[in-house]
C-alpha cells in the first residue's frame, strides 16, 4: 500500500537498521583508554580478602596488589585509583601520610615492576583515622585548616613514592591549592591533582565504607561533603578546584549525579572524570544475581550513560569486566 506524505519524511530507522550501522553511525563510545579501576590495599593480610558487599572486588596486600595490576593489564586496563587500609589508625590518620605508610609501599612495589601504569592514589584520612571521619576532629566538628597541611603531606608522600596523580577526597576547602603548593615546593611539578571537587554526600558509599573501615563512628559528613540539591554549587566547588590547580575534576557519584557530569562537560575545558561508586556497583550485582536484570547489558548501558553525559574518565569497580568485554573476552 502506497502512503502519501505531505510532508518530508526522514526515516531515522535507517540508520538503525544492521549493527554495522549502527556501529558507524554511533555518537558515544567507550575505550579502555576512558577506564580506571579502584584497587584497595590493606596492611596486616596475607591472602587476598573477598568484600562482602562488593561481589568480585578485593582487598588486596601489599606483596600480592600487583597481582591484580597484571591480570588488569591483560584485559588494557593502564589507570588505577589505589585507596590504603591501614593495620592500625588514630586520631590524626598518621598512617596516611607516613613515609613507610599502605599505599607509599604499594605504589614503590607497582611502579617497580610496571612503571608504565598511571597510578592515581586517593588523599583523604577517613581511613586513616579511628573516628572514620575525613580530617581533623575539634571540639566534634572536622576542622579545615588543621587538615590542610596533613592532606598536603600524604599527596607529597605518594608523589614521591611515584604516584602520577594525587587525587584529594576530602572536600576540605582549599585542599587544592595546598597541595599544588606542597607539590611544587617540593619539585613535584609533574604530579596531576585530580580534585573531587563534587562530592556529594550519599547514601551510595555505603559498601566502600566496609571496604576501606572508613564508617564514621559519629555523625556524618554532611558538613564537609556537597549536599544533593545544590547544582550550581559543584559549580562553584568545581571552579574552585580548577583556579587552584587542579588538572583533572571529579564528580561522585556517577548515575544519580549525570546532570551534574554534564553541566561540568558543557562548562569546563578540564577532563571530566565520574566515579560509578560502590554503592551503585553493588546494586546492579545484586539486581543480576537475582536473575531482575541481564548484567552485561546493564553494566555497559549505565557506563555509556556516564560518557553520553561527557565524563571522559569513568572510575569503575566494573573496569575489568568492561575492559574484557571491549576487548572480546568473555
Amino acid at each position: 500500500m502506497k502512503t502519501e506524505w505531505s510532508y518530508p519524511i526522514h526515516r531515522l530507522r535507517r540508520l538503525r537498521r544492521t549493527e554495522s550501522i549502527r556501529s558507524m553511525v554511533r555518537e558515544t563510545t567507550l575505550t579502555v583508554d576512558n577506564l580506571m579501576a579502584p584497587i584497595f590495599v590493606r596492611e596486616g593480610i596475607d591472602n587476598v580478602e573477598p568484600i562482602e558487599s562488593m561481589p568480585g572486588i578485593f582487598r588486596y596486600p601489599v606483596d600480592k596488589v600487583n597481582d591484580a595490576i597484571a591480570r588488569m593489564q591483560k584485559s588494557g586496563i593502564k589507570s588505577f585509583l589505589l585507596f590504603g587500609v591501614p593495620r592500625t589508625k588514630d586520631a590524626l590518620g598518621t598512617q596516611a601520610y607516613s613515609e613507610n605508610g599502605v599505599i607509599v609501599r604499594a605504589i614503590e612495589r607497582i611502579k617497580k615492576e610496571y612503571p608504565a601504569v598511571i597510578l592515581a592514589a586517593d588523599v583523604c584520612l577517613c581511613e586513616y583515622t579511628s573516628h572514620g571521619h575525613c580530617g581533623i576532629v575539634k571540639n566534634g566538628s572536622v576542622d579545615n585548616d588543621l587538615t590542610l597541611p596533613l592532606l598536603a603531606k600524604a599527596a607529597v608522600s605518594y608523589a614521591q613514592a611515584g604516584a602520577d596523580i594525587v587525587a584529594p577526597s576530602a572536600m576540605m576547602d582549599h585542599q587544592v591549592g595546598t597541595i599544588r603548593n606542597a607539590l611544587d615546593d617540593s619539585d613535584l611539578k609533574d604530579c596531576l591533582i585530580m580534585g573531587y571537587s563534587a562530592k556529594f554526600a550519599s547514601c551510595f558509599y555505603g559498601p566502600f565504607r566496609e571496604a576501606a573501615g572508613s564508617r564514621p563512628e559519629f555523625g556524618d559528613r554532611e558538613g564537609y561533603q556537597m549536599d544533593f540539591r545544590n547544582p550550581k554549587q559543584a559549580m562553584r566547588e568545581i571552579a574552585t578546584d580548577i583556579n587552584e590547580g587542579a588538572d583533572i575534576v571529579m564528580v561522585k557519584p556517577a548515575l544519580a549525579y549525570l546532570d551534574i557530569i554534564y553541566q561540568a562537560s558543557k562548562r569546563f575545558d578540564v577532563p571530566i572524570a565520574a566515579y560509578n561508586v560502590s554503592g551503585e556497583y553493588s546494586m546492579l550485582k545484586a539486581a543480576a544475581a537475582n536473575g531482575w536484570l541481564d548484567e552485561k547489558k546493564a553494566i555497559v548501558e549505565t557506563t555509556m550513560a556516564i560518557r553520553r553525559a561527557g565524563a571522559g574518565i569513568v572510575i569503575s569497580y566494573f573496569a575489568e569486566q568492561l575492559a574484557k568485554w571491549i576487548g572480546g573476552v568473555e
